[in-house]
């Protein structure tokens, strides 16, 4: 079905055994999802052998919802090899798109749509198995990525910490701005991240638009302290560890310390953004075939339902509920202009830079 128009990486493993699942650590607690009422949650997959070979799979995601899914993934298809190579989205994009005369990767897993939009050029089309349950908000119009998580944003925050210094728990990006949180604030660099430059995005849209909202930036990064983090994965870390004592993180890393009395997010009252994390298939990929398994199998029924459960990501597929989440719906969400942040994303990033170096 066809809808109308409308930075070395670092090698983790090749994965050939099921052991690797045991790198990560099982969460405090985290949201329940649910199949709608009257349906019955999938029995387990049985192993499919038929098919083998290889696929490679580029991805920022998190450690261990990566190593979950990819380990998921090799119970479906034990014959086939999964080889990942693990970075943040800004560096695993842009060496896609140096290898476009001889790809290497096979597929695209994580890192916001946004920033996958911004290298369509370099990704093939593909509908996906699950495509009648996935809304089209959550597809591009060309079929070159597919959502596969919605991701709010939201403040993480360090409870002893801001008891210490008397702050007040923040209610939203305006808060930040206050002098008391100077050099306080975990923030990473929009060129190396994919959800801090959506949280830039969103940011902007949500105080004054593209022009006026530069203001609020200027004034944003001031209050940094030129303390400005590497990886978006270490915001949430650096605030839990006392390093910090607020956050700019994503929705699906707040949750894993849902039950922790010493941490604590809020979703930001001046409004956040809920841009997807995509999955493509890479333009020439060297093993189509199995890359369109993978991307079936991260969209499946069974695999939304695993990463729901065990790591809080929100599914995109529109059959499974979550239980005790916020429901989008009930947020306060910019009207984020996804063209832009896709089509101007250098120029965006750019001006940030500026910003940076005075």
């Amino acid at each position: 079905m066809k809808r109308a128009k409308s930075a070395v990486a670092i090698l983790l493993a090749t994965l050939l055994c099921a052991g690797l699942a045991a790198c990560g650590s099982t969460p405090a607690s985290t949201p329940s999802p649910s199949a709608p009422a009257g349906s019955a949650a999938p029995a387990a997959s049985t192993p499919d052998k038929e098919h083998s070979g290889t696929v490679v799979v580029y991805s920022p995601h998190d450690a261990d919802p990566l190593n979950a899914g990819i380990n998921a993934f090799m119970e479906k298809y034990p014959s086939i090899k999964v080889e990942v190579v693990a970075a943040g989205t800004g560096e695993l994009l842009n060496r896609i798109k140096a290898e476009s005369a001889n790809p290497i990767a096979d597929v695209f897993w994580g890192g916001g749509a946004d920033s996958l939009a911004a290298f369509k050029e370099h990704f093939a089309p593909y509908v996906c198995s699950s495509d009648d349950v996935i809304d089209e908000a959550y597809k591009d119009a060309d079929d070159l990525w597919i959502g596969e998580s919605p991701l709010p944003m939201v403040l993480f925050y360090n409870k002893a910490l801001l008891e210490k210094d008397g702050l007040e728990v923040p209610t939203g990006w305006d808060s930040l701005l206050d002098p008391a949180w100077k050099g306080k604030i975990a923030y990473c660099l929009p060129s190396k991240s994919g959800s801090a430059y959506t949280q830039l995005v969103t940011m902007i849209l949500g105080h004054g638009g593209k022009e006026d909202g530069w203001k609020f930036i200027e004034d944003l990064y001031a209050n940094l302290d030129g303390k400005m983090v590497d990886s978006s994965g270490k915001c949430h870390k650096m605030v839990k560890d006392g390093e910090f004592y607020v956050g700019l993180t994503l929705e699906k890393s707040a949750v894993q310390y849902d039950g922790d009395d010493t941490v604590g997010y809020v979703y930001p009252q001046d409004g956040t953004s809920a841009v997807p994390d995509g999955v493509a298939l890479v333009d020439g990929a060297p093993n189509e075939e199995n890359a369109k398994l993978f991307i079936d199998y991260v969209l499946s029924y069974e695999c939304q339902l695993r990463q729901s459960q065990d790591w809080g990501r929100r599914p995109v597929r529109n059959d499974i509920e979550v239980e005790g989440m916020i429901k989008l719906s009930d947020l306060v969400l910019v009207d984020y202009d996804f063209d832009w942040a896709a089509n101007d994303k250098e120029q965006i990033v750019e001006r940030f830079n500026d910003i940076m170096v005075g």
